[in-house]
């Protein structure tokens, strides 16, 4: 098929793909993309040179898992939820099968890295439970928070009217467990020194203007969620290292 008049069928409507990268740089999105595709790339060439590979078997169990524990075709049947998603049988398996070789080639790369690297960067997975409000100015989450510190509203009720996500609405700010290593260095150092029960705040994100109430704290420790965690990050730095050192090899060529 000739790519340059490919098009992605999107409910009876003709996509070009010219215009969908087009869309992709207009909207600065298309590094990423270029990124991701070189990162499979890599992954692709050093799991070859291992002797790593996904079986059918293996993408099979991936894809029971999946319909089990996170995707609910409710009123659906699985073909039908396909085309919802503009991808096919082929492209699931092979988005099933990439995930499951990048989790073999870390495993394979980074399993016996693991304890060493948590025990040097342990205070890097200590984990505070947050809630979090997101609005659009500073002055508005500097309203909120006298409001809240002067007992006219709580934390929740304010989450539940102001924040500008939908989802973290319905749940009055609730935020979830975060590592502190993924956070901005000045939040986290605000985070770890309040007490729970305190708001902290206003923080400019890319989100916005954040306000966060502290739950609890949950001290480092390695246990399934956090081994897999730092297997992910050591992961995710080589590919990092290995795009860069193509980056530049490649520019050392011309």
């Amino acid at each position: 098929m000739n790519n340059t008049h490919y098009a992605i069928n999107y409910f009876g409507i003709n996509i070009e793909v010219s215009e969908i990268i087009c869309f992709l740089r207009e909207s600065m999105q298309i590094k990423k993309i270029c990124q991701k595709i070189l990162y499979q790339k890599i992954t692709e060439r050093t799991a070859w040179e291992q002797g790593i590979t996904v079986t059918l078997n293996e993408i099979q169990t991936e894809e029971d898992r999946l319909f089990r524990d996170e995707i609910s075709l409710e009123d659906t049947d699985f073909y039908t939820w396909l085309e919802e998603q503009v991808i096919d049988l082929e492209d699931w398996q092979a988005n099933i099968r990439n995930h499951l070789l990048a989790k073999k080639l870390a495993n394979h790369l980074f399993a016996l890295s693991v304890e060493m690297f948590f025990n040097l960067n342990a205070s890097d997975f200590d984990q505070a439970v947050i809630y979090k409000i997101v609005v659009p100015s500073v002055e508005l989450a500097q309203q909120i928070l006298y409001q809240i510190q002067a007992n006219e509203i709580s934390f929740y009720e304010a989450a539940h009217l102001y924040d500008i996500d939908e989802k973290r609405r319905h749940q009055c700010g609730y935020e979830g467990k975060v590592y502190r290593w993924n956070l901005q260095p000045n939040i986290a150092m605000a985070i770890f020194s309040a007490t729970p029960g305190q708001v902290i705040g206003p923080f400019q994100t890319h989100e916005g203007n954040n306000l966060l109430m502290i739950e609890e704290f949950i001290p480092a420790e390695l246990n399934t969620q956090s081994y897999q965690d730092v297997l992910t990050q050591l992961f995710e730095r080589w590919l990092e290292m290995e795009l860069n050192y193509l980056i530049h090899s490649n520019g050392d060529t011309h």
